[in-house]
């Protein structure tokens, strides 16, 4: 590669940056400065707003009683709320480990149940097929029957046509 061709394609790819970066923020950038131009712009020519609003209610007004609850103070009250907040950290996690053996122990014996009925549809499925392998098996075994039949018949047709024709028939 040239020197020349190296600092082209340079070029190009400083170019490509450029353009890059502001097809990416040159939006933001333009929304940005169109906005603050407005603003400066509306507030020289658009008068105060003069609003007759009420104040806004304050949660004291809304709901008094929840202004004098307090954490600490949370479910006192409640002899099994308290029995499990007592609890330690090993107990929570022992018991936590038991419901999730309990939910796979679940999980389990459901995919069992469901591995057992598809064994059996399966089962099921295979005795019908081999009842139609059967019957296709003895369908065609009648069908060379009587395949073996109609030539035979064929034979014995053209003999007795044959004598006839001897005999002075004419055919059809």
């Amino acid at each position: 590669m040239s020197r020349r061709s190296g600092t082209c394609l340079r070029l190009c790819l400083v170019i490509f940056a450029v353009v890059s970066a502001l097809g990416v923020c040159g939006p933001a950038l333009y929304w940005r400065f169109k906005k603050t131009v407005r603003l400066g712009d509306s507030k020289s020519s658009c008068p105060p707003c003069i609003c007759d609003c009420p104040p806004p209610l304050s949660l004291f007004k809304i709901a008094p009683g929840l202004a004098n609850l307090s954490v600490t103070d949370c479910g006192s009250n409640d002899p099994d709320l308290k029995q499990e907040m007592e609890k330690q950290f090993v107990d929570l996690l022992t018991e936590e480990l038991k419901l999730q053996e309990a939910v796979a122990e679940e999980h389990a014996r459901h995919m069992n149940i469901t591995f057992g009925e598809a064994k059996r549809v399966a089962s099921q499925y295979q005795r019908e097929a081999e009842k139609c392998i059967a019957a296709t098996e003895t369908c065609e075994e009648a069908r060379e029957r009587a395949q073996a039949l109609l030539i035979k018949e064929r034979k014995v047709t053209t003999i007795w046509e044959q004598r006839a024709r001897q005999m002075g028939w004419e055919g059809e």
